[in-house]
């Protein structure tokens, strides 16, 4: 089954993610997202990333991550690389968390404009280090960029994984919902920021954010090229 799927609704774009299991985060699944953001940019004025129910992503395949080195930092710069994407996008992005967010999963939040939760009994956080992974620099700096200042050692080095409630706290989300309403309510943020003036929205974002793309790129490749598991 595809992963990703990408419907039209007015001017938003849905975007879909759902394997079926942990929605992990695959070659496949990039490149998918990567196709989906392609047709946004040509049809769309706000996406909407939405996850399947309970999950949006575990994170990074697991059978790529501890299937050798090489394959590991392709997977990772690749994804590191969507993440930026979707962290500089020129229309607004929106993430409906419908469940766990870990890892990689919940970079794809610190990446939004905009985030909703779905309430329950949810785990969203970096978990890399309790998984004897050192958190590559580009979650560290979107996690700086985007978490509150209190919550940044918590959550980067001592990997504290948060409910949903705590996780609006921390700065993985800005508000949560019931289950059945993310979906809606994602959706109806992408139209409320969609309806900015798109290059006037851009501009700004992207000088709110360049330092820290700055950051990311300076030394990107090197700091996957030492990338291990365990």
């Amino acid at each position: 089954m595809d992963m990703i799927s990408y419907k039209l609704d007015e001017q938003v774009a849905v975007i879909r993610l759902d394997d079926g299991k942990a929605n992990a985060i695959s070659p496949a699944a990039i490149a998918g997202l990567h196709a989906a953001l392609d047709r946004a940019a040509t049809e769309a004025a706000a996406v909407a990333l939405i996850g399947r129910e309970k999950r949006l992503s575990a994170g990074f395949d697991l059978s790529v991550m501890t299937g050798g080195v090489e394959a590991m930092r392709d997977l990772v710069i690749s994804g590191a690389e969507m993440m930026l994407r979707l962290y500089t996008f020129p229309l607004p992005v929106v993430v409906g968390c419908t469940g766990h967010a870990l890892a990689a999963g919940a970079i794809l939040l610190l990446a939004a404009d905009y985030r909703v939760g779905a309430d329950g009994a949810f785990k969203i956080g970096l978990n890399e280090v309790s998984i004897q992974m050192t958190l590559p620099t580009f979650g560290v700096e979107l996690a700086r960029d985007r978490l509150a200042k209190r919550h940044f050692t918590q959550a980067i080095t001592q990997a504290r994984i948060y409910d949903p409630s705590a996780a609006v706290e921390a700065g993985y989300l800005d508000e949560t919902a019931d289950p059945s309403a993310v979906a809606a309510t994602a959706i109806g943020h992408a139209r409320r920021l969609g309806a900015l003036p798109r290059a006037a929205f851009h501009g700004t974002k992207l000088k709110e954010r360049s330092a820290t793309v700055a950051a990311v790129r300076a030394g990107l490749h090197d700091d996957i090229a030492r990338l291990t598991m365990g």
